[in-house]
């Protein structure tokens, strides 16, 4: 009986210890952004892989882990008060330096100061020098005060800026807050605003308070660290980056409602388990106001701004998918006339077709309509053979460029990317109404030959010109089919032959025709043989044609050379930022970068329009 109690004695007496020594721990919990909440796990030796989480043998829902000994974002704050004077302002220096000499290679480290007021000492690089420099130098303030919690929330809003998911704010103070402007709630709401972890380091005397620091740590998944002197500051630091290498950030949303409690079990692969019991608060406090996008005006950011805008999306999709979509129902007699009167058609039934978005193309017409551009517009849709009127060919473009920069822009993409977006979206259909239009006009141009040789031999067998234009109606095929039949049509109603002719020959925008209409009109005036006329114009066009083709084969390597000049910079670029972002993060995130980007497409521009001009050829 004896030897069965003291087992059962020794048993308990080790529980503590099996536990303490456990390999798998949860260092901290965060429940402020319930539903989700987030779980930071310390492991004995560092883990690959990450950690499996079950909520009440449930795996967690939307689990994302953060490595935070892999790539991350650091703040080192340092506290530079008058109470740091001497050997402790130099201590704290020397012992950040060895800690960011020490740091991981794709760690980006920031380094800031409090003392009456809070300063960025250097922005986020992934090189050592220019924080080592600074550290250096690092003197204390002036003006006395400490300002601890505007440090952290200084460094939680440069942190909220980051790309990399982990991020981290070091803070090293030797006495409590006196000057800050904000409070403890606010320095631990911008924090968890941010997804960082504060580690405090508390250069500890007789009357120290860590209380506040504690709560910092506590509340954010970190870890208070404290120190008898600054002797011992180095090893902190070194404690910290080695916690750092071990830590895992586990965020989820939680199935349990306010004022459950849950059961953690956290498994790392090949390090072992732990198991956490955690109670969701009843209440959970203000939420942090996040300051809204200054792309809108504010008023939108209002209940009612806010219905108003859907309803005004909603309306204006519903409108663009109804003015697409809706197929024109014409009568027998309208069929019949729409060849004769295509002009009065499309004036006559644009209220139809634009529905109650009518007023609105009617006022973009009445605005713009008299203007050259908006003439060339118009040409430009008849031309490519595209059935929309100018007015809903610009507003296509803006909806187009508009809905682009709403995309990109809810995706949470830069400004700049938004930018472009919204020029790439409105031109989208500039460029594919562009595109018809050489397409067709090249088709017309393939035709042409076969149109002069045709009529030629009509009038070599005696038929009229009038008669050799129906005979190539009969046996071509579109453009020239549906053009030559629309002369016919309007020839048929009275109008000269000669101007229905050139009207098309301005329609369809091909040069060669309009040196044959221009030379048909001259000798019919002064008499001849047309079909000679034919014959010649149809070799020279031909002629013409196999000379395009020569030169467009003899300049291809030129052409090739200038695509892949203007590809190279892209394709490395992509490829570079693939294989290491961290490289290619000041050119995409720095105004300097910016600068250089903008520089680099220009000269890239300049030097296409210039390549482009080597190896273009007009005969």
């Amino acid at each position: 009986m004896r030897r069965a109690v003291t087992a059962v004695v020794v048993a308990l007496a080790l529980v503590p210890v099996a536990s303490a020594a456990s390999p798998v721990k949860i260092a901290g919990t965060d429940t402020a952004g319930y539903p989700r909440l987030v779980v930071n796990v310390v492991t004995a030796s560092p883990a690959a892989t990450a950690p499996r989480l079950r909520e009440d043998g449930v795996p967690a829902s939307g689990l994302d882990a953060v490595n935070l000994g892999a790539a991350k974002s650091v703040v080192v704050a340092i506290d530079n008060s008058q109470s740091m004077k001497g050997k402790s302002i130099v201590d704290a220096a020397a012992a950040a330096r060895a800690f960011v000499d020490a740091k991981a290679p794709g760690d980006r480290v920031s380094v800031f100061s409090f003392g009456r007021h809070t300063l960025q000492l250097t922005g986020f690089s992934a090189s050592s020098a220019e924080a080592d420099g600074v550290l250096q130098g690092l003197a204390v303030d002036s003006s006395p005060g400490t300002a601890l919690y505007d440090g952290v929330v200084a460094a939680a809003k440069a942190l909220s800026a980051s790309t990399q998911p982990g991020r981290v704010i070091i803070v090293l103070t030797d006495g409590r807050d006196v000057s800050s402007s904000a409070t403890l709630e606010a320095a631990v709401a911008a924090a968890r605003s941010a997804d960082a972890s504060i580690y405090p380091i508390g250069i500890e005397s007789s009357d120290f308070d860590p209380g506040a620091l504690r709560t910092l740590a506590g509340e954010t998944g970190g870890t208070y660290h404290g120190a008898g002197s600054t002797a011992q500051l180095q090893g902190v630091y070194a404690s910290i980056a080695s916690e750092l290498d071990r830590t895992w950030r586990l965020g989820y949303v939680t199935s349990a409602r306010p004022g459950d409690r849950v059961r953690l079990r956290v498994t790392v692969a090949g390090v072992g388990a732990t198991e956490e019991s955690l109670a969701v608060p009843v209440a959970f406090g203000q939420a942090v106001d996040v300051p809204p996008s200054r792309a809108l005006p504010a008023v939108v950011y209002t209940p009612v701004g806010t219905v108003a805008l859907g309803l005004l999306v909603g309306a204006l999709v519903a409108g663009a998918l109804f003015s697409l979509t809706r197929i024109r129902r014409r009568n027998w007699v309208q069929q019949r006339l729409a060849p004769h009167v295509v002009q009065t058609v499309q004036r006559g039934n644009q209220a139809d077709r634009l529905s109650f978005l009518k007023a609105l193309f009617r006022a973009t017409e009445g605005a713009f309509g008299r203007h050259a551009k908006w003439r060339s517009i118009e040409r430009m849709l008849v031309r490519g053979g595209v059935p929309l009127r100018p007015a809903e060919f610009v507003w296509l473009m803006i909806g187009c460029g508009v809905g682009a920069g709403l995309l990109f822009g809810a995706a949470g993409a830069p400004a700049l990317l938004t930018l472009v977006a919204l020029g790439v979206g409105g031109f989208l259909p500039y460029g594919f109404v562009a595109y018809r239009v050489r397409r067709r006009v090249k088709a017309f141009e393939e035709q042409l030959p076969d149109i002069l040789t045709t009529i030629a031999a009509t009038l070599k067998a005696g038929h009229s010109f009038k008669h050799g234009l129906q005979a190539v109606l009969d046996e071509a095929q579109p453009p020239a089919s549906d053009e030559l039949r629309r002369v016919l049509t309007e020839a048929g109603l009275g109008r000269p032959l000669d101007d229905a002719l050139g009207d098309m020959a301005d329609r369809i925008g091909s040069e060669n025709f309009g040196f044959a209409i221009t030379a048909v009109t001259i000798q019919r005036q002064v008499g001849g043989s047309l079909a000679t006329l034919f014959d010649m114009v149809s070799e020279t066009v031909r002629n013409r044609q196999q000379f395009a083709r020569k030169i467009r084969s003899l300049t291809a390597m030129g052409r090739m050379s200038a695509y892949t000049l203007v590809g190279v910079p892209f394709f490395i670029a992509g490829i570079v930022s693939l294989m290491n972002p961290e490289y290619m993060r000041p050119l995409f995130h720095t105004s300097a970068g910016h600068l250089l980007l903008f520089a680099g497409i220009g000269m890239i521009g300049v030097g296409s329009l210039v390549l482009k001009k080597i190896v273009s050829f007009r005969g």
